[in-house]
């Protein structure tokens, strides 16, 4: 969600209090790299933890690296901006949480035992035996990335510069040394922990937040009444966005969540799939704990403003921290900003290792030529896609944020067709993910770009995302109906059992 995230500059939050608290959180995550150092031994540690994580180390992982830092800063200023309607991006998180424990996480963890793969295009791979389509995969999920990692150190600048005034490029360059630091070093072992701490932070000041959320403006009961004497379209089913946008929100984000490389990654870690009967119930509670601060702070701030407590807002980005700075105690806001900077910190993280492992593995092997050594390759490729994010970053901030918007509409339409699909229905041809993973591609870059430099408009509620994963679906469809022929010689035996468990 990285054009949702942080589009300005925050207030300024340097006080001796929220400083010590976000110092503290760092030196957490250097005690987290260094332990986890310590265990790396081989490519598959460094890339999805030997396969050993719990289920309970895995959602909480999972629900970091999903939020980001939208459910504290871009989340509120959206429900501000537009109300109710913005529930339609998080509501489909109990939908997509069981979607992806039904259909994708046990046979990505058994695909990893099967054939020990490591990355999303190793099981697209696999599934169709085609380097073609491992490739193309691995291509649109580098182009995502860098797009997405910009546009989270872009914001992740923004909040440092906001804790410890240290000016935007400079925070851009320590939050991006933070992250390699134990990237590079204890790669997603490091990553995984330090998101459990950053998960674990993220809930506790999403609970925190809520009440003092709501002692503010009297109680859920007298905000809404107060929001409905101004806008009664505000708390209905849609919002002030209408029923459109507001259906459109939960296609993309729906559907599109099945195909997030740096989620489906770390189903591979997974040490016992019999566990994953819980995974639906874990992550909703997660998410539920998580989403609190996103819809309590956006409805108490906008109540407050129609008040007259608070002026109104000169960007719905300062929602949170104008809040939490007039409300809240200086702990607490310290809590909450220490959560900012870990959750973006675990999104960028995931990333840093889909994007490392597409480099490092993907590419080598779709081309015939795979790396020798992974492990010290994939630490240098970490290293040169996290310096080259950053200085991205660095760039104007309408370029950052249109690099951003590829990212959603790229993983989604590439890869739920030819994964999510394509691991339930053996009627899936070689022909059609390749057909559906190149239209995702062309749709999503060519869409955009001409929309950024306005050759043409969407109806409101349509968005370039949307179009490109019902483009990609219906084509992947399509051609592999007309190749159906083929379909039961394109399926190895292990994979077909692992299809059929």
């Amino acid at each position: 969600m990285p054009s949702l995230l942080l589009q300005s500059a925050l207030p300024a939050l340097a006080q001796p209090t929220i400083v010590t608290v976000a110092v503290g959180y760092f030196l957490v995550v250097a005690a987290i790299a260094v332990w986890a150092t310590r265990r790396m031994r081989s490519a598959s540690d460094f890339f999805v933890a030997g396969a050993g994580v719990g289920l309970f180390t895995l959602a909480i992982a999972k629900t970091a690296a999903t939020l980001s830092g939208f459910a504290f800063i871009g989340g509120p200023g959206l429900v501000y901006t537009i109300g109710i309607g913005a529930v339609m991006i998080i509501l489909p998180g109990a939908l997509t949480n069981s979607l992806g424990a039904w259909v994708l996480a046990k046979k990505m963890r058994l695909l990893g035992e099967v054939r020990g793969l490591m990355t999303v295009p190793d099981a697209i791979g696999a599934r169709y035996r085609s380097r073609a389509a491992q490739g193309l995969s691995a291509v649109a999920i580098l182009i995502a990335v860098v797009g997405y990692m910009a546009t989270n150190l872009l914001a992740l600048g923004l909040v440092i510069d906001a804790v410890f005034s240290t000016g935007l490029g400079a925070g851009i360059w320590m939050g991006a040394a933070i992250i390699l630091a134990y990237s590079v070093a204890g790669g997603i072992l490091a990553g995984l922990y330090t998101d459990v701490f950053q998960g674990s932070v993220m809930a506790a000041a999403s609970l925190v937040v809520f009440g003092f959320a709501m002692k503010s403006g009297g109680g859920l009961g007298h905000i809404s009444h107060t929001i409905m004497a101004a806008d009664a379209t505000y708390l209905g089913p849609w919002g002030t966005i209408g029923p459109m946008a507001a259906i459109s929100y939960f296609f993309v984000f729906s559907m599109g969540s099945l195909g997030q490389p740096h989620v489906i990654h770390k189903f591979y870690m997974l040490r016992d799939p019999r566990q994953l009967k819980w995974y639906p119930v874990l992550m909703t509670i997660a998410l539920a704990a998580m989403v609190l601060l996103y819809i309590s702070v956006g409805l108490a701030v906008k109540a407050l403003v129609v008040q007259g407590a608070l002026p109104p807002l000169t960007s719905a980005d300062h929602a949170t921290p104008t809040f939490l700075l007039h409300y809240a105690p200086s702990m607490v806001a310290g809590l909450v900003f220490s959560g900012v900077i870990a959750a973006i910190m675990a999104t960028v993280n995931s990333f840093i290792s889909v994007g490392a492992a597409a480099l490092t593995h993907d590419l080598p092997k779709a081309f015939g030529r795979p790396v020798t050594n992974e492990l010290f390759v994939g630490r240098l490729t970490t290293v040169g896609l996290t310096v080259a994010a950053a200085a991205v970053a660095q760039v104007s901030g309408t370029l950052v944020a249109f690099l951003g918007i590829f990212g959603w509409g790229l993983f989604a339409s590439t890869i739920v067709p030819a994964l999510a699909i394509g691991l339930n229905w053996d009627g899936a041809t070689r022909a059609g993910a390749i057909a559906s993973i190149a239209t995702g591609l062309v749709v999503t870059l060519l869409g955009e770009t001409l929309r950024y430099f306005t050759v043409y408009s969407l109806p409101v509620g349509v968005t370039v995302s949307g179009l490109s994963l019902v483009a990609s679906l219906l084509v992947f469809f399509a051609v592999s109906l007309l190749t159906r022929a083929n379909a039961a010689q394109e399926i190895d035996s292990d994979i077909r059992v692992v299809m059929d468990a």
